[in-house]
Order: C-alpha cells, then sequence, then structure tokens
C-alpha cells in the first residue's frame, strides 16, 4: 500500500502538470495536487501511529483525501479542464484506495 499510494502522488502531480495554464486550472490543480499527495504521506504517518486510535485518525484523513481527489478530478472534467477519459482510470484508483481504507479501518476496530 505505501507503494501504491506514493503511485498514486506521482500520477497526480503529472496530472496537474498536464493541465491547461490558466487561472481556474491553477487552482483546482493546487487543491488536487494537496489531496492526492496527502494520501501517500497521511498513509505512512498511519503506519507510524504510537496508538491503534491514532492510527485510525490517520486512516480517516487517508480516506478524506483520497475522496477529495476524485471530487477534483470530477471538478476539472465537468469544467472542460480535461477529458474524463483521461481522468478515469486516475478517478477508479481513488476509488479503489478509499474503499481498502475504508475496510482497513473497519477490520482495525474489530
Amino acid at each position: 500500500m505505501k507503494e501504491r499510494t506514493k503511485g498514486f502522488a506521482l500520477r497526480v502531480v503529472k496530472l496537474v502538470q498536464a493541465l491547461p495554464r490558466n487561472q481556474m486550472a491553477k487552482v483546482l490543480g493546487n487543491q488536487l495536487l494537496r489531496a492526492g499527495t496527502a494520501v501517500g504521506a497521511n498513509y505512512r504517518a498511519a503506519q507510524r501511529a504510537r496508538t491503534a486510535r491514532e492510527f485510525d485518525a490517520k486512516l480517516g484523513i487517508v480516506e478524506e483525501e483520497c475522496d477529495e481527489t476524485a471530487y477534483w478530478m470530477d471538478l476539472l472534467a465537468e469544467a472542460g479542464l480535461m477529458k474524463r477519459e483521461r481522468l478515469s482510470d486516475l478517478i477508479q484508483e481513488a476509488d479503489e484506495l478509499t474503499a481498502i481504507i475504508v475496510t482497513a479501518r473497519k477490520n482495525s476496530r474489530h
């Protein structure tokens, strides 16, 4: 998962670099970049958690950032800044990572 979330962040970085050079793309791209790179950073932080509560809290942040990343990509597509086809694989990866984290959080509570 550590490598997968890092790979996800790198794909987000490349996506943001490919955005048009205008103010709307800059604002949305910055939001996407922040959320997409936070996924891996917070997952790494969760792995270093000192308590089960801290672990769950960090995974909760990972879950939120994955979902937020998908939101910004949807917005890019709906605003016409990037074709949905170009975003679809990365949106799917965000959805899969979110599902994995949701499951991990449920399992860690038992």
